[in-house]
């Protein structure tokens, strides 16, 4: 389990302006609470996939 806290990556770029207002009201909330649940849902499933393979036994004489 440690060892999946050091996969983690986080991008810094993703950091939201407060000086053009504007811009966050043009694009509506559903959608950009959509797209971050999108991502964390592929975050996850990357996360779920790596640990199967690093779990999966490949000696399948």
């Amino acid at each position: 389990m440690a060892a999946d806290k050091s996969d983690i990556e986080i991008d810094d770029d993703f950091i939201e302006s407060d000086n053009d207002p504007e811009a966050a009201a043009d694009v509506p909330v559903s959608k950009t609470n959509l797209t971050k649940r999108r991502l964390i849902d592929n975050m996850l499933e990357e996360r779920r996939l790596k640990r199967q393979i690093s779990e999966f036994d490949f000696d399948l004489e």
